[in-house]
């Protein structure tokens, strides 16, 4: 039997910092995964293994480097760059794209993409917002705007946007996960789940909306059922692995939280003295 976790056992400064990034890629299997779904990322990326990852880096890096104007040649050496952890690379290659393509959506919310990755959540916003245009809303954009404010801490905002993206396209998976991981960031895990469910449910829904529910559904504690969840796109060993580092993470978490409340206990005693 597990022990149960205490409500809100992942703490909204932790969640908002790198311990859940590291989480979700290990959840996911390897070292790629962020807290969006990526709703402006390359579909055939996503479930690339590291060896692929290093493969189509390097041939896309070749073919960069013979037209780097080719801009979609551009952009998925930018994605693959950054799924393979290398975010300053990753935004150097857009950030020249975006010159060369001041006004074009696409490359604007790439640049975008990069930008936050990197952390420069105020120009990455910047970018998105003059890649949409009012009379073309576009899903996409306000899905990867409203997940740049989330990380900012901006939630209401967030929301609000997420609900306008999927007024423009009803039940979109990735809007959907994208809402899920903006209640984890708060730490409401049980209405992360529901939302992460419901995207599992949609056409679309890509391995991370698997992994990141996988994700969810292991921080409330019910460790078998993630498992589960995760081993129906990775190998029972990988599944059982990145459970593992899920339990080992939540454990250090909790003994964390235990030495503050010792220490505020001590200092309670000191002061009464």
């Amino acid at each position: 039997m597990f022990t149960k976790l205490p409500k809100n056992a992942m703490p909204r400064r932790l969640a908002c910092g790198a311990a859940v990034i590291t989480i979700l890629a290990a959840m996911a299997g390897c070292a790629n995964s962020k807290l969006t779904t990526g709703s402006i990322n390359n579909q055939s990326f996503a479930n690339m293994s590291a060896s692929e990852i290093d493969r189509t880096s390097m041939a896309l890096g070749e073919k960069y480097a013979k037209n780097p104007k080719d801009k979609q040649t551009a952009m998925n050496y930018a994605q693959v760059l950054q799924m393979d952890g290398k975010q300053g690379q990753s935004l150097a290659v857009m950030r020249k794209l975006a010159i060369d393509y001041p006004r074009d959506r696409k490359v604007l919310a790439a640049y975008g993409k990069a930008l936050a990755a990197a952390g420069e959540f105020e120009p990455a916003l910047d970018a998105i917002r003059r890649a949409q245009t009012p009379e073309y809303p576009d899903w996409k954009l306000f899905s990867a705007e409203a997940a740049i404010l989330d990380q900012m801490g901006k939630t209401n905002e967030a929301r609000q946007l997420y609900r306008r993206a999927l007024d423009l396209k009803p039940d979109e998976a990735s809007i959907l996960s994208n809402l899920g991981l903006s209640y984890l960031l708060e730490g409401d895990l049980k209405s992360a789940e529901t939302y992460l469910r419901n995207a599992m449910s949609r056409p679309g829904a890509d391995s991370r909306v698997r992994q990141n529910l996988a994700l969810v559904v292991g921080l409330q504690g019910r460790f078998d059922e993630a498992e589960t969840i995760a081993r129906q796109e990775l190998s029972p060993d990988q599944a059982q692995a990145n459970v593992a580092y899920l339990r080992q993470m939540l454990s250090q978490q909790n003994a964390w939280n235990q030495l503050k409340d010792e220490d505020k206990g001590k200092a309670k005693a000191n002061s009464a003295n």
